[in-house]
C-alpha cells in the first residue's frame, strides 16, 4: 500500500482526538437518524439502476454530517456521495470522504447490515475512520498510529485456525457461490466489512466490481490503523481525493497474511475483476488483442472484465452519450460488465 510523503511532518500519536470525538458523535447523531426515519417507513428511489438505491434518510444523514464537519473542521475539504461534488476540495490536503449510508439496499430492507462511514484522507492517504452501525450498536473508530477501538474499547488480532473471507452478498449470491474458495460468508456493507477486519472479526475481503471512495476511506483507515492492507485488484495502491472519485476496478486487503493466501486462491481460480475506463498506462490493458491496444489507444470509455490474462468481456462506450460501440464476450461476464458500468454512471445500460 502506498506512504504519506516523507516530507509530510505526520502527526504524532493521539493527535486525532477531536478529530475522532466530534466524527464519533455525528456518526451516532446520524445513525439515529436513520433510524427514525426506517422506523416511519421509506420512500426509495434509485440513482442509476435497481442496484443503485437512495432514500431521503441518505440525504438528510448527508447534510447533518456535512454541516457538522464545516463547523469543526472549516479549512477542511468535504466529499459525500449524496452531495453535489466540488474541485474545490483538490485543493486541499485533508479531506473528509463521507457515506451516509454504506448498505442502503440493506437498509430498505429491514437488514441490520449498514452503516455510516466518515473517514479522513490526507495526502491522499486514508488515516482515520469511524464506522457506526445503528442497528446494531457497533462503533469502530480508529487512526493510523493509534490503532482501532470498538465500542470504546482497545482491539488486538489474533491468528485464526483457518482465514475467514467476507465478500459482498450480491457477487456471491450472482457468482460466487459457484466457487469453493473456503471460510466465505457473505455480507453488505464493504464499510463494515473492513471495520469488522479491522476488529479482527474477519480476515481478507475483495470485490469483483469496482467501489467509490466513500465506500471505503473510513474502513481502509481502520484497516490500516490495525495493521491491515487495502489495494485495488490490479496490486497498485488506493489513492484518495481524485478527481473521479470512482475506483475503476475491484479491491482486496485484509491483514498481511491473509491478502497472501487470499490472492493465491483467487489466481488459482480465475476469479475476475472488471476495470472501466481503461487506458493503456493500466496493468489490464495487456488483456487487450494488438489491434485492440492500437485500435482503443486514447479512447476513455474502453471497460473490461478479465481474469489474469484472460479478457471474458469488452464494452467500448461513447464518453459523450453513454451509448455502447462494442460489446464483446462471454455473455455471463459481458452482463456483469454492463452492471458495473451503468452503476458507475458511464453508460446507458
Amino acid at each position: 500500500m502506498g506512504r504519506l510523503n516523507p516530507s509530510f511532518p505526520y502527526p504524532p500519536p493521539m493527535s486525532y482526538v477531536l478529530e475522532l470525538e466530534t466524527v464519533t458523535r455525528l456518526a451516532r447523531e446520524a445513525g439515529a437518524l436513520l433510524l427514525r426515519h426506517r422506523a416511519a417507513g421509506l420512500t426509495v428511489e434509485h440513482k442509476t439502476s435497481a442496484d443503485d438505491p437512495v432514500t431521503a434518510a441518505d440525504r438528510e444523514a448527508s447534510a447533518l454530517i456535512v454541516a457538522g464537519l464545516r463547523s469543526a473542521f472549516p479549512a477542511d475539504g468535504l466529499l459525500s456521495e449524496e452531495e453535489v461534488d466540488s474541485p474545490e476540495r483538490l485543493n486541499h490536503e485533508r479531506v473528509w470522504i463521507i457515506d451516509p449510508i454504506d448498505g442502503t439496499r440493506e437498509f430498505t430492507t429491514g437488514s441490520p447490515d449498514f452503516c455510516v462511514s466518515i473517514g479522513l484522507a490526507v495526502r491522499g492517504e486514508a488515516v482515520l475512520g469511524v464506522v457506526y452501525a445503528p442497528a446494531t450498536g457497533e462503533l469502530f473508530s480508529g487512526a493510523v498510529g493509534e490503532g482501532v477501538q470498538k465500542n470504546g474499547v482497545a482491539v488486538t488480532q489474533a491468528r485464526p485456525a483457518a482465514f475467514r473471507l467476507s465478500v459482498s452478498d450480491t457477487e456471491h449470491g450472482r457468482e460466487l457461490h459457484r466457487h469453493d474458495i473456503p471460510g466465505m460468508f457473505p455480507s453488505g456493507s464493504i464499510a463494515l466489512k473492513l471495520a469488522r477486519m479491522a476488529a479482527g472479526e474477519a480476515d481478507v475481503t475483495f470485490s469483483m466490481s469496482p467501489r467509490s471512495e466513500w465506500d471505503i476511506c473510513a474502513g481502509h483507515a481502520l484497516l490500516r490503523s490495525a495493521g491491515g492492507e487495502l489495494r485495488r485488484r490490479d496490486g497498485r495502491p488506493i489513492v484518495y481525493n481524485s478527481p473521479r472519485p470512482s475506483l475503476e476496478q475491484g479491491i482486496i486487503g485484509g491483514t498481511p497474511a491473509a491478502l497472501v493466501w487470499l490472492e493465491t486462491e483467487l489466481l488459482a481460480r480465475k476469479l475476475p475483476t472488471a476495470h472501466l475506463g481503461l487506458t493503456s498506462q493500466d496493468p489490464a490493458w495487456a488483456v487487450l488483442s494488438e489491434a485492440d491496444r492500437a485500435a482503443l489507444a486514447g479512447h476513455s470509455g474502453v471497460c473490461v472484465r478479465y481474469a489474469g490474462s484472460d479478457l471474458l468481456a469488452l464494452l467500448v462506450v461513447d464518453p459523450q452519450t453513454r451509448a455502447v460501440q462494442r460489446a464483446e464476450g462471454d455473455a455471463f461476464h459481458l452482463e456483469r460488465l454492463t452492471r458495473d458500468v451503468v452503476r458507475a454512471g458511464l453508460g446507458s445500460g
